[in-house]
């Protein structure tokens, strides 16, 4: 099982092979903030977790398990993000809680997630519901 800081290099390897077709160092390092050094450390110990093949100077790229993995905390990712934005967190802070959140919630938590996403999302009455929930909440805690 891969660490919260071997989940956050593996989901950007996967984004950047996604979108770009490969994934450098100096791109994750990029990316992450990080110094290429690190990302080289981690890439190191990634391929002998058997998540991805390293070559030094040839690049990289993801083994069907990490392409797994990689997919997998995608999804968790985005369906945070959905999940936040269906509940009515300001979007200027979605990404950001979901950075602080990811990973510490179970998978079980995050198809009980998923499972309420799709509820919300099955009937737009049920999102105008709960957004009249929060108005009369608001409206209560602005009179105390």
């Amino acid at each position: 099982m891969p660490t919260p800081s071997m989940e956050d290099y593996i989901e950007q390897i996967y984004l950047l092979i996604e979108d770009k077709g490969y994934a450098r160092v100096s791109d994750i390092a990029e990316n992450l903030q990080v110094h290429p050094s690190s990302v080289t450390k981690m890439v190191q110990k990634l391929d002998r977790d058997q998540y991805l093949n390293y070559e030094k100077y040839r690049g990289l790229i993801l083994t069907p398990k990490g392409k797994k993995v990689g997919k997998r905390l995608v999804y968790r990712h985005e369906l945070l993000e959905q999940f936040l934005a269906i509940i009515g967190v300001d979007s200027d802070k979605i990404y950001d809680d979901v950075e602080g959140i990811e990973h510490h919630l179970s998978w079980n938590s995050i198809d009980r997630i998923g499972d309420l996403v799709q509820y919300f999302e099955e009937t737009e009455d049920r999102v105008r519901a709960l957004r009249d929930v929060q108005k009369k909440n608001e409206v209560q805690n602005e009179e105390e």
